[in-house]
């Protein structure tokens, strides 16, 4: 097939499956910008353009790098964001959002793939690495340059460009309300969540890009940098692998990923630093494709994941969850036990009654109870560990939820459901087998004494973290503190897969606050690394 038949088939693809795009801003490429296989060169290379490698790519291009940055996904603007979720999900996750981790209980998690990565379709929940986390990294992992003293810095600087605040008042809708009103009558602790958006209107579409611009994502903050600065971001260029020269990481091989998922046109990017920042899924992957071998023998272990499970509680009066901001508040009344967070977090219709336990007229009820209901979650910081296998090419985690994780879990279940009944909640619809519907607080008391099959619950992830963790040891770590791949020369990693434990907060704000604190090393190191 030729060029332009090519083309024109990619056309029809794209008009098939609705893939329509807002004006690309100069410097951003797609797969209609390739003709032919394609060499490109550049000082550093970017796998990712994410919290972790867009946040890179912008600090290096602003330092006079030649940088390029390469995303498998496409790039979506601000008007391109609507509320048709399952629209959204099919264009910016990757697999339609329905990946999952194989184990007991399985467990379902998403990836963003698309220009700005995952922090397109995150929440904007922005928190600081825990004090006890960076300290145990130090102490038990070899990390002296991770304290909180050395990092506020890099914390500071990245708050600034993301815009980390608390909501407008005006901009809490009626389910987080109710979420803060349960925990005030129970007396428990309960922050208001710091976030990074800039005057929110509180659409509550943050999981399928927001439509105002106000979520301080990559898309809207370091891609433009990066672009200002002269970067070039490339779209829909898939990365097989890490070319190598002798000990020496050299450029990537990729190609041009079609309308239709099918191979393009190859691409060729010569570096003289390249940089993997496309998730603790597809990092370890990507280096396991290339030959990439950590002495430790740790590349793909250590995977946590904060499992999660939602509750839906139905009240007597309208609740309208679609109107105010995703998680304005967390409790974190359970955090001694291992919960990190309750909140509030709406799903739109379609997801829920994909995931209800009924079906028929049952079904039929609840979602007619749609505008009464708040969906409510919790995460639990993980003490297991799960593990990454290559399988046909492609990564496939492997965890097994824990049975002490599992406790905590139903600890904070129970809970959560003792507050929304304090709210006012006249039914909650739990993921717990024997326990679907909980019609008082007296039924809460069975979460806590009842026996419940653990691989019949329904947990789910956003927090993918450790695969390729960070240490001040080759024969313990992947990398070292500054994300440098052992025994590779000029090879860094940034995003979630250097953390050596789970974080316990949403994770976004230590991917970016390591990678501008890597991207310092490289700036400071310039001589070394570009020679």
């Amino acid at each position: 097939m030729g060029a332009a038949a090519a083309r024109n088939n990619d056309v029809r693809d794209e008009r098939i499956h609705g893939f329509t795009n807002a004006k690309r801003p100069p410097g951003v490429f797609n797969r209609d910008d390739f003709y032919g296989d394609t060499v490109l060169g550049c000082d550093v290379v970017v796998v990712g353009s994410g919290a972790g490698g867009a946040t890179a790519a912008a600090e290096l291009a602003e330092a006079g790098f030649d940088v390029i940055c390469l995303e498998e996904g496409s790039y979506y603007g601000t008007k391109d964001f609507q509320p048709n979720a399952l629209d959204m999900i099919r264009k910016m996750y990757r697999d339609g959002g329905a990946s999952a981790a194989l184990g007991r209980p399985p467990i379902l998690f998403q990836e963003g793939r698309t220009v700005g990565g995952s922090s397109v379709v995150n929440g904007g929940m922005s928190w600081r690495t825990p004090e006890r986390i960076l300290e145990e990294w130090d102490r038990d992992y070899g990390l002296p340059g991770l304290r909180p003293a050395a990092l506020e810095p890099y914390f500071e600087r990245v708050e600034r460009r993301i815009h980390v605040a608390y909501q407008d008042p005006e901009s809490i809708g009626r389910d987080n309300a109710l979420l803060k009103e349960g925990a005030d009558k129970l007396k428990w602790a309960i922050d208001p969540n710091l976030r990074n958006q800039l005057h929110c209107a509180g659409s509550n579409n943050c999981a399928f890009g927001c439509p105002t611009g106000a979520k301080q994502s990559t898309l809207v903050t370091y891609v433009p940098r990066a672009l200002h600065f002269g970067a070039r971001i490339y779209s829909n260029v898939r990365v097989d692998r890490i070319t190598r020269h002798g000990k020496r990481a050299t450029g990537i091989e990729g190609h041009v990923v079609r309308a239709n998922g099918k191979r393009g046109h190859k691409v060729v990017v010569r570096a003289k630093v390249v940089i993997s920042a496309c998730g603790s899924m597809q990092t370890p992957a990507l280096l396991a494709r290339s030959g990439v071998r950590s002495h430790s023998g740790e590349l793909g272990r250590n995977l946590s994941m904060h499992p999660n499970i939602k509750v839906v509680a139905i009240f007597d009066e309208e609740v309208r969850g679609w109107e105010g901001v995703h998680q304005a508040f967390q409790v974190r009344e359970f955090n001694a036990q291992g919960i990190q967070t309750l909140a509030a977090v709406n799903v739109p219709p379609s997801i829920i009654a994909m995931a209800s336990h009924g079906y028929g007229a049952a079904l039929g009820e609840m979602m007619q109870d749609y505008k009464r209901c708040v969906i409510a979650g919790l995460s639990c910081e993980d003490t297991n560990y799960g593990h990454i296998k290559m399988i046909a090419g492609k990564p496939v985690p492997f965890y097994d939820l824990s049975e002490a994780d599992f406790e905590r879990i139903k600890i904070g279940g129970a809970g959560l459901c003792e507050l929304l009944f304090a709210a006012g909640a006249r039914k909650i619809i739990t993921p717990f087998k024997g326990l679907e519907e909980l019609h008082s607080a007296d039924d809460v008391k069975k979460i806590r004494t009842q026996p419940i099959p653990r691989k019949a619950t329904e947990i789910v992830t956003v927090h993918i973290m450790g695969t390729a963790r960070m240490g001040g040891s080759r024969a313990a770590a992947v990398t070292d503190g500054f994300g440098r791949v052992y025994d590779t020369d000029g090879l860094f990693v940034c995003d979630a897969s250097l953390f050596p434990t789970a974080v316990g907060v949403n994770p976004a704000e230590t991917i970016q606050t390591l990678s501008t604190r890597n991207a310092a090393h490289i700036i400071e190191n310039r001589g070394r690394y570009l020679q």
